[in-house]
């Protein structure tokens, strides 16, 4: 069973990290795929996010790529005894009822620190939501850093990263490049994946677009 190499210009990861990484998916009969780009610093899509087992697998496969990833995650994950070992994995607690704004304070954590990557689940929940949220795109928009597919496809038990590119601010054209991406990977819970969408892309469609889309559901 072959892994992906682990060379990239992003945070690294403790070194015997990557062996952990690698006996966990190695039991479990997973591989890895991709290469990460010639970047310090990325917003990584963490998709489809359909079960509570996508976190140590995502947490597994950055090891095995020797990547110290960030994630966000729910506060509620960090309380009592959890908090110090979510931190340890790379959680940043996220608390949705703060009125502080969540995407500026990302952006300039990007503009003070030399390496990181940051890896969001988009669907924003386990359960099917209606669509992707859209602070991961304005993340990567506002910090100038390369948005990276990265994937955990359960139908062939491969998890890495795909196509990165650095957004252009044209969201539906954007969007159309990572959907094709996507497209046919498998999420555990696979009916409850969101569709890949945002509400920017409703708001910018003719009425005419919009009803089609609807007719099309």
């Amino acid at each position: 069973m072959r892994f992906a190499k682990a060379r990239h210009d992003g945070p690294k990861s403790l070194p015997f990290t990557r062996f952990i990484g690698q006996l966990y998916l190695r039991v479990a009969g997973w591989t890895t795929e991709g290469e990460l780009p010639p970047s310090s610093k990325g917003v990584l899509i963490a998709a489809p996010h359909t079960s509570g087992w996508d976190l140590p697998y995502m947490v597994a496969v950055a090891w095995v790529y020797g990547l110290d990833v960030n994630w966000l995650g729910k506060h509620t994950l960090f309380e009592g005894y959890r908090g110090p070992f979510m931190r340890w994995l790379g959680g940043i607690a996220i608390d949705r009822r703060s009125k502080n704004g969540v995407v500026g304070t990302l952006v300039k954590r990007f503009a003070e620190t030399d390496r990181m990557y940051l890896a969001i689940a988009p669907a924003g929940t386990r359960s099917q939501a209606r669509q992707w949220r859209s602070g991961f795109y304005h993340i990567a928009m506002g910090a100038q850093v390369p948005i990276v597919c990265s994937f955990l496809d359960y139908g062939r038990k491969v998890g890495g990263v795909g196509p990165a590119f650095v957004p252009t601010g044209d969201i539906k054209a954007d969007m159309d490049r990572i959907r094709a991406f996507y497209d046919g990977i498998k999420g555990l819970r696979d009916g409850r994946t969101t569709e890949i969408r945002l509400r920017e892309e409703s708001a910018a469609e003719t009425p005419l677009e919009a009803t089609a889309a609807a007719a099309a559901q």
